[in-house]
């Protein structure tokens, strides 16, 4: 060392100590974490135990605190969700201990997981003490807007809505019934007052709309009432009738001054044995129902107002505005058409119905041919389904029959999901195989757009098809005794009774929310039974083997929703089944061998979460397309079964261990997996030619960490997902839409993913540690919606590069931006730089949450303009050092504003919101705003008409800001108010 220090200089010398120095310390640590694996792990184990204790207190309060109505705080989620995360974590360590660790697994690093974990462990547990309540009442939903049709009979139906408008405003009206026949357009009413209520919220506080239905009962009716109140998982936890109207009985008084629209009843409840308080002058509150039987009027002690039919004036201009005005264009077809209208006995669903069907219609020898098909008896006497049969028989496409009478199985006001609906119609060969799933559903999109253009079909939220009620009987008088639909109660009427399950069944769909009852011991004989839907029935138990020994011509057979243990051998059998749905069934935990069933094309165990081993005999369906294993506890595929289904073109699955060689060699068209580590990531996405996969959902992880999918939000058709990743993803797929990173504590810079994945409308990145930059200007933005959560170091949005000043900004970024939300950042300042204001036109939604130094929004750039056009909510909360949104000239015009919220920002002196027109113009009638009294009579306005005009529109709340909040000296310290914060 002498000889050493005599060529080096001091300097050097000291360098070359400290650096071993450094490199001994390092081994010592590696040497106490092999030495001491033991004891870490027993460390660990003994903080897991006081945060898992922990936990069980939090769950406790939290469960006392949850009244109806109220919800957990988005941080108290969060924590669980980590807690439940850690967990999966050490106890993939104990597993692999218990595995022989020893032999197989370094010590060293042994002792180094399990000390990460213990400083994991020990700051949940400090940030695990939560003092103030741990929840928040949610924003109030005042009522949905329904999708109306266009009014028809200008003084008919307007008499009506007058007639219900003027008893909903007369104080000695409390319950109001509309009645009238199916298809005079009661329904139609009552949506366009729901939504004419919702824009008068001076008269009432809420509007509540329940479809009821022929199949409802007091425990249904009660879900979907919760439903609406957003207490359904609060209520779904009894079981007694009588509790459960108690709860509700408490929600709905909480509501205050509301109108509850019952639509479509059958048959009268009594209000207390439901839960709906008695409505009285004292409360403000209104029931309104419509029905087609006015005995249900009387008994629910309604004031009555009959729905009146059109007169033949209206008839006729509601048939000509339906087919086309044109059509009388054609001669001598006016006399015929005004024969045909008269056939539909001035029922507006009837009229529209036969018109949907002779659209495009010229030739006079048609409208003679239609007539007299219409003036044709059928069996029994003449009523209005032999009408709406005439519709039906004009389709002439069994494709597009087939589809109607399928519809008609499912319950009634049953809304369809377009995708889910095409791929039943797929499951039983009504759309027939394509060479392509794609192909598959535009033929699918294409047959339900005719049917909604004959207008068999309505078109529901969401671009959802549902069928009217009188459409439905009518199929399934077509269909007879070969269909039978049933739901509700009426499941336990027929499903236990072997004698009902008649020989000449062809399909059965079978919708009840059935509690407490074990399957049924009962073999029906049903040679002709091909499709089999047992949707929503909690039947729980086993499934007796003679349940499917006469039943070896089902193609189809779904269960979804099931409280069954097990499936018997009997399956097994099934060689015509093509499709084996296991949607949901929470409690199954075998499926029975697969191996004869060579004729499946489906197999579907989605969220069957008991189910632990891959089907027996999996490997011998060869002509498999879709199989889904998500939601499942299976751990792995085996090598050499997925090589074996050639066919498949989807796979969903949320086992690590899946063979890449064999997923590379299969021709998927969608794919929803996970990837252990980086490596099998990258391949995989290397291997696909672009445009191969239609919808992909891919989730990259490492190895020790346990997936919970509660933390990302649903990702659109292309997404990627990368989770406790602390290795670069060298690849994403070109097309991806959605990318969601999650807990990538080593992720300095987006740039190398943002750069292969041009076509990005969503980036969501939370509790991501190293970030301190989002984009680049360089980045060409096509973003519709970014969410930032949790991100510590976070200073700025953009990373400045090449641009020579702030407003030199890429002409089109943020552009297409409708949605941004930033939760928990507590070092950003600034948000907007000054030249991005004129491209963020189209932004809707800005929520920013719990940003402790933020400052400004829009950083000042003195140039007056009006700003977020088309801005509908704006959530600014626990902003304590937020002085301005903008500059002083710029301002938002509150046309499209539907919800303002500001809370704890003391400091913020200006709204810069303004009337188009401030001397004529007024708010929205619709605006809401929730903000705190003593804020806003501090405000500063540039003009005070504007203030007055908005001031009845708010509603003022009281929260609690802590004094460190606003503190001037930089600490970093935050806390979270207690659950009066709104």
């Amino acid at each position: 060392m002498e000889k050493l220090a005599q060529f080096l200089e001091p300097e050097k010398l000291n360098q070359v100590l400290e650096l071993g120095k450094k490199i001994w310390d390092d081994i010592g640590k590696l040497y106490n974490y092999h030495s001491s694996a033991g004891d870490h792990v027993n460390n660990l184990k003994r903080k897991w135990k006081e945060l898992e204790c922990q936990k069980t207190d939090v769950e406790e309060k939290m469960k006392s605190e949850l009244f109806p109505g109220k919800k957990p705080k988005r941080e108290v989620e969060l924590w669980l969700q980590e807690v439940e995360t850690i967990n999966g974590e050490i106890q993939s360590i104990e597993e692999e201990g218990g595995r022989g660790i020893w032999k197989y697994f370094p010590r060293m690093h042994m002792g180094k997981l399990a000390c990460q974990k213990i400083k994991e462990v020990e700051e949940l547990n400090q940030r695990g003490g939560f003092k103030d309540s741990l929840v928040v009442d949610p924003p109030v939903s005042h009522g949905e807007e329904l999708p109306t049709t266009t009014l028809v009979g200008e003084s008919t139906t307007k008499r009506t809505i007058e007639r219900v408008r003027e008893h909903l405003l007369d104080e000695n009206f409390r319950r109001i019934a509309v009645y009238g026949m199916g298809g005079s357009g009661k329904t139609t009413v009552m949506k366009q007052i729901n939504n004419e209520l919702l824009k008068e919220r001076d008269k009432f506080d809420n509007v509540i709309w329940i479809t009821v239905s022929e199949s409802s009962s007091v425990f249904k009716l009660q879900h979907d009432i919760a439903c609406k109140l957003d207490i359904e998982k609060e209520l779904s936890k009894f079981k007694d009738e009588t509790t459960r109207a108690g709860k509700l009985n408490i929600a709905l008084k909480n509501r205050k001054r509301y109108v509850l629209i019952l639509d479509d009843m059958w048959k009268a409840f009594r209000l207390e044995d439901v839960g709906i308080p008695n409505p009285t002058r004292t409360n403000g509150c209104k029931l309104v129902l419509t029905t087609r039987d006015s005995e249900v009027c009387n008994h629910m002690g309604c004031e009555k107002i009959e729905m009146e039919l059109l007169s033949e004036e209206e008839s006729l201009d509601l048939f000509l505005d339906t087919v086309g005005r044109d059509v009388l264009n054609t001669r001598d077809v006016e006399p015929i058409v005004k024969e045909v209208v008269k056939e539909c006995a001035c029922l507006p669903l009837a009229i529209v119905t036969i018109a949907g069907s002779l659209k495009n219609v010229i030739d006079i020898s048609e409208w003679r041919n239609a007539l007299n098909e219409l003036r044709t008896p059928r069996k029994g006497p003449k009523n209005v389904f032999e009408t709406l049969r005439f519709s039906y028989e004009r389709l002439k496409d069994e494709d597009l029959q087939h589809c109607l009478l399928y519809c008609a199985l499912f319950c009634e006001d049953h809304e369809f999901e377009r995708d889910e609906l095409i791929e039943d119609l797929i499951d039983e060969g009504i759309i027939e195989r394509m060479e392509s799933r794609q192909a598959e559903f535009d033929r699918g999109h294409t047959m339900l757009n005719k049917l909604e253009r004959a207008c068999l079909l309505e078109t529901g939220i969401n671009r959802n098809v549902k069928l009217h009620d009188l459409i439905r009987e009518m199929a399934l008088e077509i269909a007879g005794p070969k269909f039978m639909g049933e739901a509700g109660d009426r499941v336990i009427d027929f499903m236990p009774h072997e004698e009902r399950w008649g020989k000449d069944l062809e399909k059965v769909c079978l919708m009840g929310r059935v509690y407490g009852l074990n399957f049924p011991n009962i073999s029906p004989r049903c040679p002709k039974l091909s499709t089999l839907l047992l949707d929503n029935n909690y039947f729980g138990g086993i499934i007796a083997n003679s349940f499917f020994v006469h039943l070896r011509g089902l193609k189809v057979l779904r269960i979804y929703c099931s409280g069954i243990t097990s499936l018997p051998n009997s399956i097994s059998d099934l060689e015509n089944l093509a499709t084996l749905s296991l949607i949901d069934c929470f409690c199954l935990n075998h499926v029975p061998s697969l191996a004869k069933l060579t004729a499946l094309r489906k197999l579907d165990l989605g969220r069957s979460r008991g189910i632990k081993e891959i089907p027996h005999g999996l490997e011998m369906l060869v002509n498999l397309r879709y199989l889904n294993l998500e939601g499942t506890k299976i751990l792995e595929i085996p090598s050499g079964i997925l090589s074996k289904l050639s066919q498949l073109q989807v796979l969903k699955s949320n086992c690590g261990k899946l063979n890449v060689e064999e997923m590379v060699s299969l021709k998927l068209e969608c794919f929803k997996g996970a990837f252990y580590g980086v490596d099998d990531f990258n391949k995989y996405v290397g291997s696909l030619r672009e445009g191969r996969l239609s919808h992909y959902q891919f989730i990259v992880k490492e190895t020790t960490a346990k997936i919970d999918d509660g933390v990302f939000q649903e990702g659109e058709g292309k997404c990627v997902k990368l989770h406790n990743c602390d290795c670069d993803v060298s690849l994403l797929p070109k097309d991806a839409q959605t990318l969601e990173i999650f807990k990538c504590n080593n992720l300095g810079s987006l740039s190398p993913y943002l750069e292969c994945a041009r076509e990005l409308k969503s980036l969501s990145i939370g509790v991501c540690e190293e970030i301190e930059d989002i984009l680049s200007y360089s980045y060409t933005f096509r973003l519709q919606g970014l969410c930032l959560y949790y991100l510590g170091k976070l200073q700025v949005l953009f990373r400045e590069e090449k641009v020579a000043s702030p407003l030199d900004i890429p002409p089109g970024t943020f552009s297409c931006l409708k949605q941004f939300v930033i939760v928990e950042c507590p070092n950003i300042k600034k948000l907007f730089t000054p030249g991005l204001l004129q491209n963020l036109a189209n932004l809707e939604q800005i929520r920013v949450e719990d940003c402790e130094r933020l400052e400004e929004i829009i950083e000042e750039e003195g140039k007056e303009t009006a700003i977020f056009p088309r801005l509908r909510n704006l959530l600014l909360d626990g902003l304590p050092r937020l002085e301005t949104i903008c500059s002083s000239g710029n301002a938002m015009v509150c046309d499209s504003l539907q919800e303002i919220k500001i809370v704890r920002c003391p400091k913020l002196k200006r709204f810069p919101l303004s009337l188009r027109d401030e001397q004529l113009s007024s708010p929205p009638s619709s605006l809401e705003i929730v903000t705190e009294k003593g804020w806003w009579e501090l405000l500063e306005w540039d003009n005070h008409a504007t203030k007055n005009a908005l001031e009845p529109l708010c509603e003022f709340v009281d929260v609690y800001i802590d004094d460190d909040e606003i503190s001037m000296d930089g600490a970093d310290s935050h806390k979270e108010p207690p659950s009066n914060q709104q």
